[in-house]
């Protein structure tokens, strides 16, 4: 199964609604405009950009708490998660905004090291373990189902001085924390995540870990990362999904590449692009060989020779195994770089007329999103799919119409992939719940759906214009016009 990131699976139980008839031809355009009776809708947050209790109960040293201490001019304002949005201290609160949403799952991730403080499974925390328990049962009690990520980037730091994910031990590691959360929580929790997204400062100095060795590390932590879920999975399958009956999958990041002209070597750079950024992630699980992308393995090689290395800088799977929304325009790229940029010869760029968001690496390109469920289809034998995050940053006002009309672009060219391309999307969570600590951004950029004021020692909630919409769209299973909801939206329209 597949979740992917602008996002690919699981099969959720399905909430299925009262229907009215209508003539045929009625019908038809309701269809089109409006979401299956069994789409499921969430919300999405993550451990480190909102719990804070950074050493609370027992909690031990992730590689965010690490780093924004030892480095910390390089985050945002010198901030850090230490506090975030309180979640540890609030999350009944929380609970309760998720509830007034309306919607019918809640997407959040564990904390490793407050599970396990050392990174190993000879030192459970429990504290760490009630924890997570009262927010579960809480969510349950108000009807909301879970959907828990076991790992969203926060690494036990003891786990990250023996080599992070470069270290293939690291998957056996990882299948222990999974047989805990299974034992501990899968009696209610029926959606698993094992890992979310990419390899961030594997191959760059931006990052925590910082490591900053393109073309190496990246590619180590693709493969252990790859092999610590094919464990969590097979686990399990093999010892819990008989009696649990809940579904495990991965999130893939799905940002679109298109090609920049119509240039025969800027269509093959855009596909490239794609089997790098998708593929290098997706094919050893889901593909039916079970590899790297053909075109990835053959170029880093190739690469690598020239480099004067003894063998290719992208591991090998041995023994052979069977398979265990912004855009960006390409260019081919003829400048001699290094490591995978090297290898990709690339170039990106975004398109001045698409409209800006609050992140300068975000851009309104909703045509994307269509195309990227697309090529998902048709590469990976058209698998269900739940997109885990999407979602747009502005500065944090609560009359966040851009935020509304991102939303309904979106959320058309979803429908439109469902409707007219038959692409199984089954579910979508919005990124996200709060404003939160946004990485080595901090507090610069809100994404959520409620403000949180960081000046507060209580890190106040207020509901912003979107939750109205958002409530909306997933009472009437349509994209709501704003217009429709409030007279008291202002801006322009």
């Amino acid at each position: 199964m597949i979740s992917f990131k602008c996002q690919y699976v699981f099969t959720l139980a399905c909430l299925l609604l009262p229907v009215c008839v209508l003539s045929s031809k009625k019908t038809e355009l309701l269809n089109k405009n409006t979401f299956p009776e069994d789409f499921l809708f969430g919300v999405s947050t993550s451990a480190y950009q909102t719990e804070g209790g950074y050493n609370a109960n027992g909690k031990g040293q992730s590689i965010w708490d690490y780093y924004t201490k030892k480095y910390p001019k390089k985050f945002h304002n010198s901030s850090n998660g230490n506090v975030a949005c309180d979640s540890f201290k609030k999350f009944k609160e929380d609970v309760q905004l998720v509830k007034n949403l309306g919607v019918h799952f809640y997407r959040f991730s564990i904390a490793w090291s407050r599970i396990l403080p050392d990174g190993f499974s000879h030192n459970v925390n429990k504290d760490g373990l009630r924890y997570y328990n009262d927010l579960i049962n809480e969510l349950l009690a108000k009807g909301i189902q879970p959907m828990v990520t076991m790992y969203h980037y926060d690494l036990p730091m003891t786990l990250q001085e023996i080599g992070g994910w470069t270290n293939p031990y690291l998957a056996y590691y990882f299948e222990d924390y999974a047989r805990i959360l299974y034992s501990y929580f899968g009696d209610r929790v029926k959606h698993w995540i094992t890992l979310n997204g990419a390899c961030p400062g594997y191959g760059d100095d931006v990052n925590p870990p910082f490591l900053n060795h393109s073309g190496i590390a990246n590619y180590l932590c693709i493969h252990v990362t790859r092999l610590a879920h094919a464990k969590a999975y097979h686990l399990y399958d093999n010892e819990f999904r008989s009696l649990q009956k809940g579904k495990v999958g991965i999130v893939i990041e799905g940002n679109w590449y298109e090609a920049g002209s119509f240039a025969v070597e800027d269509i093959e750079a855009a596909e490239r692009m794609r089997e790098f950024k998708i593929g290098l992630y997706a094919n050893p699980i889901f593909y039916v060989e079970g590899d790297y992308p053909l075109t990835v393995r053959q170029r880093v090689g190739n690469v690598s020779r020239q480099e004067g290395y003894l063998q290719s800088r992208l591991p090998i799977f041995s023994p052979p195994r069977s398979r265990i929304c912004t855009g960006y325009n390409v260019k081919e790229d003829t400048s001699e770089r290094t490591s995978v940029e090297k290898d990709m010869r690339v170039r990106l760029y975004q398109d001045d007329e698409w409209p800006k968001s609050g992140s300068n690496w975000l851009r309104v390109e909703p045509t994307g999103l269509r195309k990227a469920l697309r090529w998902i289809r048709d590469k990976y034998e058209d698998p269900d799919i739940i997109i885990t995050e999407n979602g747009f940053s502005d500065k944090g006002e609560t009359n966040d119409i851009n935020r509304i009309k991102y939303y309904q672009k979106y959320l058309s060219s979803l429908l439109e992939a469902i409707h007219e391309d038959e692409v199984k999307v089954k579910a979508f969570a919005a990124w996200s719940l709060l404003d939160n600590f946004e990485w080595i951004s901090g507090y610069s950029e809100k994404f959520g759906l409620y403000h949180v004021n960081f000046s507060d020692p209580k890190r106040k909630r207020t509901a912003k214009k979107s939750v109205e919409w958002y409530k909306n769209v997933i009472t009437h299973r349509r994209i709501v016009d704003i217009k429709e909801i409030s007279s008291r939206l202002k801006g322009d329209l």
